[in-house]
């Protein structure tokens, strides 16, 4: 597939995930988030929305790349990619809608591996993609330390 179509595609199937995900959370967002007890360092909930905006954007942009490329290894990668967005999906089901903070720790910290695994594999296959993949895992490391926070205190 031509990057020039891959990409947009990408983007898409990005954003119908995120959009997908967050049907799963708005009960829990209303009724059972505020009332966790949550780290000191929770942004504010206006910053979700913005954040996982961007990252889905740079996660489109990035597979797109791979999808684009000639690479023997591209499929492998694209695997990988695959496996972390389901991960990323599947946190928000458990995390929000089964109100879950076990599961969904378990869930990020192998979508952190996952991430980190596309990134080193990306890498060989076009640099861009991994670094677009930087502020993902950046929001993830935070992600996953107020999802411990909030297992370890509620």
């Amino acid at each position: 597939m031509r990057t020039s179509v891959a990409i947009p595609v990408s983007v898409l199937v990005c954003f119908a995930v995120g959009l997908t995900a967050s049907y799963f959370q708005n009960e829990s967002l209303a009724l059972w988030y505020p009332i966790l007890n949550r780290s000191v360092y929770s942004p504010p909930n206006i910053v979700f929305p913005i954040v996982w905006s961007i990252l889905y954007l740079l996660m489109g942009i990035s597979v797109g790349l791979v999808i684009g490329s000639k690479h023997p290894q591209r499929g492998r990668v694209v695997a990988i990619f695959i496996v972390q967005l389901v991960l990323n999906f599947l946190w928000s089901i458990l995390f929000f809608n089964q109100r879950n903070p076990l599961l969904g720790l378990i869930d990020i910290v192998l979508l952190d591996m996952a991430v980190l695994l596309y990134m080193v594999c990306s890498y060989k296959v076009n640099r861009a993609s991994m670094y677009l993949f930087l502020p993902y895992i950046v929001w993830l490391v935070i992600a996953t330390y107020l999802n411990g926070y909030i297992f370890m205190n509620n």
